[in-house]
């Protein structure tokens, strides 16, 4: 029997008819980049914690949903620097110039209150010391970055997507992606959001209209067939 995606349970016979539609796969080419969206500490916290409980220390916090994806992105990483293609990074801005303090990638009502440890990358998903890190001020990756250009210069035509949060910076970066002409990939056991609604519906409506979305298995087996390691740069 086929895997069920995580959106399933919240279809009926209505949507999945009109679905259908969309049903075709875009399909990966053969230069991809791993892009991991927004893995610092505020989605985590200091420990796995259900979402209402987590938030009370930490407001931004995507509580178990985001520890159960720690050990499939982990997995992700290490098959995609293992077949040599590129890795980056996104986090919010730590520093921000004084008339801009406030702001944030997405509206909130609880200000960062410490983003210097926020906005550091959480330790086991951390960039490796040659691995681009791209800071935004914005939900996208694209918006006001240089991430198009080091794309380009990579020779990237190909975008996998994990992190946080799936109706949000992921969805945003993911759907710029795909307007900038990149075939796109989210990988469902590698994104996750603090409400299980909006994870659900984000990826049922990514994968019908923006991007492939894929089983961790499936993207492991597509960077195993890649051609042999190739320069970065």
């Amino acid at each position: 029997m086929d895997r069920q995606h995580a959106w399933e349970d919240v279809l009926d016979d209505e949507i999945r008819a009109i679905a259908g539609n969309y049903a075709a796969r875009m399909g990966l080419r053969d230069r991809p980049a791993l892009l991991c969206i927004d893995n610092y500490n505020a989605v985590f916290g200091d420990r796995p914690e259900p979402v209402r409980e987590a938030m009370k220390r930490f407001p931004s916090s995507c509580g178990l949903a985001a520890w159960n994806a720690i050990e499939p992105t982990q997995k992700l990483m290490a098959a995609a620097r293992a077949a040599g293609i590129p890795v980056i990074h996104t986090k919010g801005m730590a520093q921000l110039p004084a008339p801009v303090q406030r702001a944030q990638t997405t509206k909130r009502n609880s200000p960062s209150q410490n983003r210097a440890w926020e906005y550091s990358h959480f330790a086991p998903l951390a960039p490796l010391p040659d691995e681009i890190v791209i800071e935004k001020l914005r939900a996208t990756a694209f918006y006001g970055t240089p991430l198009n250009a080091y794309l380009t210069q990579l020779g990237v035509n190909t975008l996998i997507f994990c992190g946080n949060s799936t109706s949000g910076c992921v969805r945003a970066s993911a759907v710029d992606g795909y307007n900038a002409g990149y075939a796109v990939a989210v990988v469902e056991e590698c994104v996750f959001d603090r409400n299980w609604l909006s994870h659900k519906v984000n990826l049922f409506d990514l994968n019908s209209k923006y991007a492939d979305v894929m089983f961790l298995d499936e993207v492991l087996q597509y960077l195993g067939g890649l051609e042999a390691p190739r320069p970065q740069g």
